[in-house]
């Protein structure tokens, strides 16, 4: 991870500035014009995203928490900085196994479609639980970055919850598999949204993308 004092520090100031819920799109014809670049997060469900949103932000509820998977079906968008920056796009997660199958379709046909038409999305960030690394259902969302060539960087979550040696090689393995892809970034970061871990580097990385 190359990141600069510097680089971590304006990071830091942008997000300690406003930050603010913009929208829910749950269809294309919802979204925000497309004036200002935009980074999405995306992950299965209860990896954890809404709690990093928040540990990113500094903010305890700006993305809403939830225990039950699939809750987000929206894109939701929020404005970083004033004047305006960029927007985070929170994606809805996927891999619920208990949601209808209509559901997932509709999911798969909003995400694929926003990931394919988005000319201002500047980065996908996925999300990956420590505790499990990579599993199929993620592969599935990596390919359709592949696909849509937008360029990706895969972060861990909740790396408080694993051993320091379980971590590195959970890593290690995901680095591997990320420099096997097209439109990944070869360099991850582990977080965890409770203890801090990898968040300055996380808003580096986000400041990073939008100025790609």
């Amino acid at each position: 991870m190359s990141f600069t004092d510097e680089d971590v520090e304006a990071a830091r100031k942008l997000f300690a500035g406003p930050v603010a819920f913009l929208k829910s799109a749950p269809k294309l014809e919802h979204l925000p014009a497309p004036d200002v670049p935009e980074v999405a997060f995306a992950g299965r469900s209860n990896v954890g995203k809404s709690s990093l949103l928040n540990a990113l932000t500094n903010r305890n509820g700006l993305a809403r928490t939830s225990n039950t998977p699939g809750r987000t079906q929206e894109l939701n968008f929020f404005d970083v900085g004033q004047p305006l920056a960029f927007r985070l796009v929170d994606m809805p997660g996927y891999g619920f196994a208990k949601a209808p199958k209509d559901m997932v379709r509709q999911w798969r046909y909003l995400v694929n479609d926003f990931l394919r038409g988005r000319d201002v999305l500047k980065r996908c960030l996925v999300l990956i639980d420590s505790r499990h690394g990579i599993k199929d259902v993620d592969r599935e969302i990596l390919g359709m970055l592949d696909k849509a060539a937008v360029s990706y960087r895969i972060v861990l979550t909740k790396a408080d919850k694993v051993k320091a040696t379980d971590l590195a090689a959970v890593t290690q393995a995901t680095e591997e598999e990320a420099r096997k892809r097209p439109a990944a970034h070869p360099d991850i970061i582990a977080t965890s949204s409770e203890g801090g871990m990898g968040i300055a580097e996380l808003r580096a990385a986000v400041l990073e993308a939008v100025n790609a």
